[in-house]
């Protein structure tokens, strides 16, 4: 008879132990999966164009009739970890008559208040292409993920936060 208590008591034992390490691979698993949601929020960390001509400078409103940006466009997928990505996209004309070898563009959802709920500058050029020629176009897509079902999505901006020229 002690050898089948002896045994009852290491299989509970053994019971105890298993769900402790479940429990704690399940906190693991969860904080891991909490880490990578906040990782897509604000766009803090994105690198930014150097030596730009800036919005606000007189050389940006010399050449910023000749940057055109179409109207973006919002479209928003649910994505397995229960948030929701959002791209937007437009159309960059460059109408300057120069080469554009630096662009930086600002995407933002923002709330009624027109404060930012979620916002990324993203250097496209030479990022993802190498120039943009005089008279020619080129899409624009900026994904922003993170947004949860309850944020305050009343609208969409896009804008040229920088440029630099060939010479």
């Amino acid at each position: 008879m002690a050898t089948q208590d002896r045994r009852a008591e290491e299989s509970a034992s053994r019971k105890t132990l298993i769900i402790i390490v479940a429990v704690a691979a399940a906190v693991v698993i969860a904080l891991f999966f909490y880490l990578l949601m906040r990782a897509g929020g604000s766009g803090s960390g994105e690198p930014t164009l150097q030596g730009a001509i800036r919005p606000g400078t007189a050389e940006f409103e010399k050449y910023k009739p000749g940057l055109v940006l179409d109207e973006p466009e919002a479209f928003e997928a649910k994505r397995a970890l229960g948030d929701t990505v959002m791209t937007l996209k437009t159309t960059v004309r460059n109408l300057t008559g120069k080469t554009l070898n630096g662009l930086e563009i600002y995407a933002a959802v923002v709330d009624h208040q027109g404060k930012p709920v979620r916002d990324r500058s993203v250097v496209v050029i030479p990022t993802r292409t190498r120039e943009l020629p005089p008279n020619k176009t080129m899409e624009v897509p900026i994904e922003l993920a993170g947004f949860k079902d309850t944020d305050d999505r009343a609208n969409i901006k896009m804008q040229i936060a920088g440029v630099t020229f060939k010479d």
